[in-house]
């Protein structure tokens, strides 16, 4: 059996295909991520770096090549089968939190697990252990405009792990929060990440972040190295 948890095979992307304007983006990108591994993923902006996590975490598919999720093809399936694979087994974190405007702290982190068919009880008393991980409870019933940059990026930390994903994949997660701020924060990331025994694939373009991890893998001309 595989060690690896996620497992991108020549990926190749482009945009506007087969006409004299296609952008080809990522060109036989392959990248493994092991189980329990944390990577980063290092790219010049416009890179495709936000193209390759999409695919990963199924959001979009790619023109050629294949993605194994902790051993299981995942490229040829159905829309609702990998909707239902993404919910079960990916988490994602964006640089800007996208919480719900109208919610609490402590709804934004429930709101997934009901989705998923978790009974309410069970899911406020999850939201509840994550957010005291990450040092928010006293703010659990706080709406995001209550909240400073670093403490919404902390709830949106807890609702990408709500439903307990096996493949946390993050694209700049600190990156709209200021220095001192993004390095406190992202210690509170990885502390989680370690806690739970996640694999996850992490893009930065902050190399003392990224020195952090586990290992370091740079994304150039569509394709992956390291």
């Amino acid at each position: 059996m595989s060690d690896a948890m996620l497992e991108l095979s020549g990926i190749t992307k482009g945009y506007n295909r087969g006409k004299p304007a296609e952008v080809v983006v990522l060109r036989g990108a392959t990248v493994t991520v092991a189980k329990g591994e944390v990577v980063a993923l290092v790219a010049p902006s416009g890179a495709g770096k936000s193209t390759l996590l999409h695919i990963a975490g199924l959001l979009d598919v790619a023109d050629e090549g294949t993605v194994r999720l902790d051993g299981r093809e995942m490229s040829g399936l159905s829309d609702r089968a990998r909707t239902e694979a993404r919910r079960a087994e990916v988490g994602f974190i964006y640089q800007f939190h996208h919480l719900l405007p109208e919610f609490s702290a402590l709804e934004n982190v429930v709101i997934p697990q009901l989705a998923n068919g978790v009974p309410k009880a069970q899911a406020e008393a999850r939201a509840r252990d994550l957010l005291d991980r990450v040092g928010v409870a006293a703010r659990a019933d706080h709406r995001p405009a209550a909240l400073s940059g670093g403490e919404q990026q902390r709830v949106a930390f807890c609702r990408a792990l709500a439903n307990g994903p096996k493949l946390l994949l993050a694209d700049e997660p600190t990156g709209n929060l200021d220095p001192a701020t993004s390095d406190q924060v992202f210690g509170v990331l990885m502390a989680l990440v370690r806690e739970t025994g996640l694999s996850a694939l992490i893009a930065t373009h902050n190399m003392e972040l990224a020195g952090r991890m586990d290992r370091v893998v740079r994304l150039a001309q569509g394709r992956v190295e390291g």
